[in-house]
């Protein structure tokens, strides 16, 4: 698409009334004498927002229009001139010389009466064995569809990125952590692989969304079905879903594939905001452990010498408003009756603001992701402290003098306990110092102690020697990309 119609022509008038419209609208037949308050018109209209929907709206009007013709309920000089009159609105919108009008509240209703303005009286006959009910349900399908498509995609990036720096990096050692303390050295390759499998079970859940969602409500009318003898299942082909849904009143009133796609969404926000938390730490002065260059950085307006991690802080910060989004909606449909009601139309601002805010915050992560610097030295240089090999020296009393490992756990314990007494690392203590606390060790203990025999010890499935890093990596390419 050449233009966002969000940024398209306004409406005619001043107060949002096409030119030349007055009193009821003609959409809503003769039911009505009278025009709407301004400010029920202003709280009615959604073409503000739902004019996102465009694309999703001219195909469904074409599929249906197809099979309209192909029924014999529409003739083929009408349906020609329908589709004709749809490829010419589609282009119009493009290119922004499409002119939205608020009085006609919605993108189908626009849609529609440019449709007239075109054709003519053949524009109505369109409109027929559906309802704007199934009308939207197909398009905000449509939509939610292609967003899960285009975020899975930005997720294969996201992903690469860090399988990228993870290969680099699958010897690098790095304290890892619990409770935000030091615990057993690990690598850095294997700390971002971590990432890899929470992304990939994002993209999981948004794929699991869209084979749920992909059942086509199209002939669904109002809630009750047609009298009109369509084909539901043609129109559900050439709008690529699997099957129509299989029952009208659900097809109309079900939103959960919005809510999950926001629920997705919001898990995924969560995984982006750890990631930049723990992005924000690195760069912090107390670990230093990565650099960020000035493209993902910023300044500070009164001290020359701050270089800010922003775009971290800021992606951190964006998930709230996707977990904000999935609330919003679950408070709209939690008490509706079925099937339809206009409560309903709150349904697509916090989908359509969460698809582009994650859109922008995975952006962001890959960028920073490709951009960071790891800091080998300093990584390498908080592995002293914090006495990082105590597990291995629990588990080498178990397996070398036959300690149960609830002895060896106290014992070790007592050997660090021991270490920061004289304020050395457990690797620096003398033999006679160990052997005064638990008689059995030997002077072999101390192969167990060095920080990369730990790393490289670690070769379960999973864990964080560099082989099984590296081999982990080649693994998720071929999962994932």
């Amino acid at each position: 698409m050449s233009a966002d119609p969000k940024h398209s022509r306004p409406a005619g008038g001043p107060d949002g009334a096409a030119p030349g419209e007055a009193g009821a609208n003609a959409m809503w037949g003769g039911r009505f004498t009278g025009g709407p308050a301004e400010v029920m018109q202003r709280i009615n209209a959604s073409i503000d927002f739902d004019r996102r929907l465009y694309a999703q709206d001219i195909a469904a009007s074409k599929a249906h229009c197809e099979m309209l013709v192909r029924q014999g309920i529409v003739s083929s000089e009408d349906g020609a001139a329908i589709l004709q009159g749809l490829d010419t609105i589609a282009r119009e919108i493009e290119d922004g010389s499409f002119t939205f009008k608020a009085a006609l509240e919605d993108i189908h209703m626009n849609v529609e009466a440019r449709l007239e303005e075109l054709i003519g009286e053949a524009a109505g006959r369109l409109h027929t064995a559906r309802s704007r009910n199934d009308q939207v349900a197909t398009d905000f399908r449509l939509w939610v569809r292609d967003a899960s498509d285009a975020l899975d995609s930005a997720l294969a990036g996201l992903q690469a990125a860090l399988l990228d720096q993870a290969e680099a990096h699958a010897a690098t050692v790095m304290p890892g952590y619990t409770h935000l303390q030091a615990a057993q050295p690990i690598t850095f390759g294997h700390h971002l692989m971590a990432y890899v499998e929470m992304l990939g079970r994002d993209r999981g859940r948004l794929a699991d969304g869209r084979r749920r969602l992909n059942e086509c409500p199209l002939g669904a009318a109002a809630l009750a079905g047609t009298s009109f003898p369509i084909d539901r299942a043609m129109t559900a082909r050439a709008l690529g879903f699997d099957r129509p849904s299989a029952n009208s009143i659900d097809a109309v009133s079900d939103r959960d594939f919005a809510l999950e796609f926001l629920s997705a969404g919001a898990i995924l926000a969560v995984h982006l905001s750890r990631l930049a938390e723990e992005i924000v730490i690195w760069c912090s002065q107390g670990f230093g452990f990565v650099a960020l260059s000035d493209a993902f950085t910023t300044g500070s307006s009164i001290m020359p010498q701050k270089k800010n991690p922003d775009a971290a802080e800021l992606l951190r910060a964006r998930s709230g408003r996707v977990i904000g989004g999935l609330s919003s909606l679950l408070i709209v449909m939690k008490g509706l009756p079925l099937a339809y009601g206009k409560d309903m139309q709150e349904d697509k601002e916090p989908v359509f603001d969460a698809a582009d805010t994650l859109a922008l915050s995975v952006a962001a992560a890959t960028g920073m992701v490709r951009d960071l610097r790891p800091e080998v030295e300093a990584m390498r240089a908080a592995t002293r402290t914090g006495y990082l090999t105590a597990t291995d020296l629990a588990d080498w009393l178990v397996r070398v003098p036959g300690l149960p490992f609830r002895k060896a756990h106290r014992a070790t314990g007592a050997i660090v306990k021991r270490a920061a007494e004289l304020d050395c690392d457990i690797a620096e203590l003398p033999l006679a110092e160990l052997q005064a606390i638990e008689p059995g060790i030997t002077k072999e203990v101390y192969r167990v102690l060095s920080i990369e025999r730990a790393v490289e010890s670690r070769s379960s499935f999973g864990g964080t020697a560099p082989a099984e890093v590296s081999a982990a990596v080649a693994a998720a390419r071929e999962r994932y990309l």
